[in-house]
C-alpha cells in the first residue's frame, strides 16, 4: 500500500466538506477527525470515504467524524498548516446548529479531553507497568529509579487540571495561560496541604470547604468555562490602556478563591455522586453491570458515545485509585480483534486480508478497534455481532470479580497489567480469554468465506459489464518471454494467448485493452488527483495482480521513461494512451522495472511494454494500480471505460471514439 499523502489528505477533506469557511472548528481523537461544520449539507460523504487513507466517515455527537486510525495526529497537524482552523486564529463556532443537549456535551468532552488522550494512556500503560514490576518483586519501590520512573507516570495524573486546562482553554475561546494559573493554584501544595490537613480553612472570614483537586477533571473544566466569560466582560469594560495586564490579574483573583469556596466543592461532589451510582450498579448486579458494557462498549465507540463515560473513568481513578467500569473493556475490545483475526484466517478476499491483519494487531496490542471494525467486522456484518456476544459473556465474568483497572489504559493485551491489582484477576483473565475464543470460534466457523470471484468465459471483445472476473476465451498463459524472466529481468515481447480481444480502428471505434491482470478501479478511485482529476485524460486503473504489463494498442511507442515506470503509445488512428505503472513510483528510479521496448519502438497491441515487480514497489510503500488513460481524450468524439471487476490482458478497457 502507497504512503499517504497526508497534507493532500488534509486538504481533500476540507475541499470536500465544503471548504475551511464551512468548518466551525477541528479536533481529533485517537483515530478520528472531528469537524463541526456550519452546514452539514454541503459534505459529500461519499467522496471523503474515496480519499486515500480514509477508513470511513461517521456523523455523531453532533459531529462530522472522519475516521483514518493511528495516524490521524499527522492529518490533524496538516490541517494546522494549510488551514486557520488550529491554533490561537482558530474561529469561534457560535453559528454551528448547536444540536441536542446531549450530543453537545458529547462534543465538549471529546473536544477537551482527546487531545491529551495518547499521553494519558502512555503514562497509565507506564504506570500498569511499574505496578506489575513491583508485585513481581523485579523493581524495588524504594529506589531512586522507581522514584524516578513513578514521577514519570504520575505527573500528567497529578497535574491533570493543568493540561485540561490548556485544552478546555481553547474549547471556550479563554486564555490558557491564564487558565493554567488557576489550574496550578487548585493543585499548589500549600493548597493540597490545606485539604489534608482537615481543619477549617477560611477565605476573608467566608468558610472554604477544601477539597483535593490533584487529578481532578470536572471542576477546571467548568472554572474554565466560567473564565471564558468573566474575561470577555473584562474585556469589554476595562479601558484598552489597562487591559493587557488588568484582565489576567482580575481574572486570577476573583476565580481562584471562587472555585474553591464554590465551583470546586460543587462538581467534586456531583463528580462522587455519580461513581458512587455507577459502582452502585455494579453493586448490585454485577455481572447484568458488565455484560450490558462488554457488549454494547464498541456499539459506544462507533457513535463516540464512550466520551460521555470518561470523565466517570477518569474521575474513579483520581478519588478511588480505579474505575469498575474498565473491569468488561478489556473483554469487549480483545472480542472484536479476535473476530477480525479471524477473518483474516477464514476469508479467500486477499483485499479484505490485506486490511485484517493489520486491524488485528492495532486491537489486540494497541486497543484500537476502528480500522477492524470499519473495514473488516461492521461491512461483514457477522464478524462484529461475534465480537460483541464476546464481550457480553466475557464482560459479564470480569465484572462478576470485580475486576478493574487502576491505570487509564486503552484496553489491550500491553495494559493487562492495570488490571492486576482489583478485584479477581483470574476472572478478568477467564473472563477476556472467553470474550476471545467465542468471537474467533464463532467467526472461524461461521462467518462469510468471500472467496474470490472466479473468471467466467466471454467472447472476444465484448465488454465486461459485472462485478465478476471476465477470462478470454482460452485459458493459456501468456508466454513466458524468451530468458524466463517471469519475476523482472528484462524481456522480449510475448504474444497474446489465442482468442484474446485485438485493438482494432473499425469505423471510427479503437478499443484500447488492459494491458496488465487485475482488478479494474473507477479513475475517480485511483489515490492520485492528477489522474482522479481526469486531468491527464479519460481512461481507468487496474490493481495489478501480475507484473507483466501489456501494450493495450497498436501503434509507435511515443515516451518510454528511463525508470521503465510509465509508456506513451500512438495508435495509426491518432489516439494516444498512456500506460502509467503505479503510483508516484518513478521515485523508485528503476528500482524493480524491467522495461521491454525503447522510445521510437513499433508495438502490437498485446506485445510486451515492461515487467515489473510488484513486491519491490509493495516494499517501498508505493500503489502498483496501474493507469491507462487516453491523454487526447479532448480532441475525441467519445472516451468509454468499459472494463469493470477482474480483469485480464488484453480484454477491452476503454472504448475510444474517433
Amino acid at each position: 500500500m502507497a504512503a499517504v499523502d497526508y497534507r493532500s489528505l488534509a486538504a481533500g477533506i476540507v475541499q470536500e466538506v465544503g471548504g475551511e469557511e464551512n468548518i466551525a472548528s477541528a479536533t481529533h481523537c485517537a483515530t478520528r477527525l472531528r469537524l463541526k461544520l456550519r452546514d452539514d449539507s454541503k459534505a459529500d460523504k461519499a467522496a471523503i470515504e474515496k480519499l486515500p487513507g480514509v477508513i470511513t466517515v461517521m456523523r455523531a455527537g453532533g459531529q462530522f467524524q472522519v475516521v483514518v486510525g493511528n495516524n490521524v495526529p499527522t492529518v490533524y497537524a496538516e490541517l494546522g498548516k494549510i488551514t486557520k482552523l488550529i491554533g490561537e486564529d482558530a474561529p469561534a463556532d457560535g453559528d454551528v446548529p448547536k444540536g441536542s443537549l446531549f450530543n453537545r456535551f458529547i462534543d465538549l468532552v471529546s473536544s477537551i479531553i482527546s487531545p491529551i488522550i495518547w499521553p494519558l494512556a502512555a503514562a497509565g500503560l507506564l504506570k500498569a507497568f511499574l505496578s506489575a514490576a513491583t508485585q513481581f518483586g523485579w523493581l524495588n519501590p524504594e529506589s531512586q529509579t522507581y522514584v524516578i520512573l513513578a514521577a514519570a507516570a504520575d505527573a500528567i495524573f497529578y497535574f491533570l487540571p493543568l493540561f485540561l486546562a490548556i485544552t478546555a482553554a481553547r474549547r471556550f475561546k479563554a486564555n490558557q495561560f491564564t487558565a493554567m494559573a488557576i489550574a496550578g493554584a487548585l493543585v499548589y501544595p500549600s493548597i493540597v496541604e490545606l485539604g489534608a490537613a482537615g481543619a477549617p480553612v477560611a477565605f476573608a472570614g467566608i468558610p472554604v470547604v477544601m477539597m483535593n483537586y490533584t487529578s481532578s477533571v470536572i471542576p477546571i473544566i467548568v472554572a474554565v468555562w466560567l473564565q471564558g466569560y468573566l474575561e470577555r466582560f473584562l474585556d469589554k469594560v476595562l479601558p484598552s490602556a489597562l487591559r493587557n495586564f488588568s484582565t489576567p490579574l482580575l481574572t486570577i483573583l476573583i476565580m481562584v478563591p471562587l472555585v474553591l469556596m464554590t465551583v470546586g466543592p460543587v462538581t467534586t461532589f456531583a463528580a462522587q455522586a455519580i461513581s458512587a451510582g455507577v459502582n452502585a450498579a455494579f453493586g448490585v448486579a454485577p455481572w447484568l453491570a458488565g455484560a450490558i458494557l462488554g457488549g454494547f462498549w464498541q456499539v459506544f465507540v462507533l457513535f463516540g458515545l464512550h466520551w460521555g463515560l470518561i470523565p466517570i473513568i477518569t474521575n474513579d481513578l483520581a478519588t478511588q485509585g480505579y474505575s469498575l467500569l474498565t473491569g468488561p473493556l478489556l473483554a469487549a475490545v480483545l472480542a472484536q480483534a479476535a473476530a477480525t483475526l479471524a477473518v483474516m484466517l477464514r476469508t479467500r478476499n486477499a483485499a479484505r486480508r490485506q486490511v485484517a491483519g493489520p486491524a488485528a494487531l492495532s486491537g489486540f496490542l494497541a486497543g484500537i478497534t476502528e480500522p477492524g471494525i470499519y473495514g473488516v467486522n461492521l461491512p461483514l456484518k457477522k464478524p462484529f455481532y461475534f465480537g460483541i456476544v464476546g464481550g457480553v459473556v466475557g464482560g459479564a465474568i470480569a465484572a462478576a470479580g470485580g475486576s478493574a483497572a487502576n491505570a487509564f489504559v486503552f484496553p489491550s493485551l500491553l495494559a493487562i497489567p492495570a488490571y492486576t491489582q482489583i478485584g479477581n484477576f483470574s476472572l478478568q483473565m477467564i473472563g477476556t480469554g472467553t470474550a476471545v475464543v467465542i468471537a474467533f470460534t464463532l467467526t472461524f466457523l461461521f462467518g462469510p468465506r468471500e472467496a474470490e470471484p472466479t473468471a467466467t468465459a466471454v467472447e472476444p471483445g465484448r465488454p465486461v459489464t459485472g462485478t465478476t472476473a471476465t477470462a478470454t476465451t482460452n485459458d493459456t498463459a501468456p508466454a513466458t518471454p524468451a530468458n524466463g524472466a517471469r519475476s523482472g529481468a528484462t524481456a522480449a515481447s510475448a504474444p497474446l494467448p489465442t482468442g484474446t480481444a485485438t485493438a482494432t480502428e473499425v469505423a471510427g471505434t479503437v478499443e484500447v485493452l488492459a494491458p496488465v491482470d487485475g482488478t479494474a478501479v473507477a479513475l475517480t478511485e485511483v489515490p492520485d488527483k492528477v489522474f482522479a482529476s481526469a486531468a491527464m485524460g479519460q481512461g481507468l486503473g487496474i490493481v495489478p495482480t501480475d507484473g507483466h504489463i501489456y501494450a493495450p494498442i497498436s501503434g509507435t511507442v511515443k515516451a518510454a521513461m528511463k525508470s521503465g515506470h510509465a509508456y506513451g503509445i500512438k495508435s495509426p488512428g491518432g489516439v494516444e494512451v498512456l500506460v502509467h505503472i503505479g503510483i508516484d513510483t518513478v521515485q523508485l528510479d528503476g528500482r524493480g522495472f524491467s522495461p521491454a521496448v525503447t522510445r521510437g519502438d513499433q508495438v502490437k497491441a498485446g506485445d510486451l511494454l515492461a515487467v515489473v515487480d510488484l513486491e519491490t514497489v509493495a516494499a517501498a510503500g508505493y500503489d502498483p494500480t496501474t493507469l491507462v488513460v487516453v491523454t487526447n481524450t479532448a480532441q475525441l468524439t467519445g472516451v468509454v471505460p468499459v472494463a469493470r471487476g477482474v480483469v485480464v490482458h488484453g480484454q477491452p478497457a476503454v472504448t475510444v471514439q474517433i
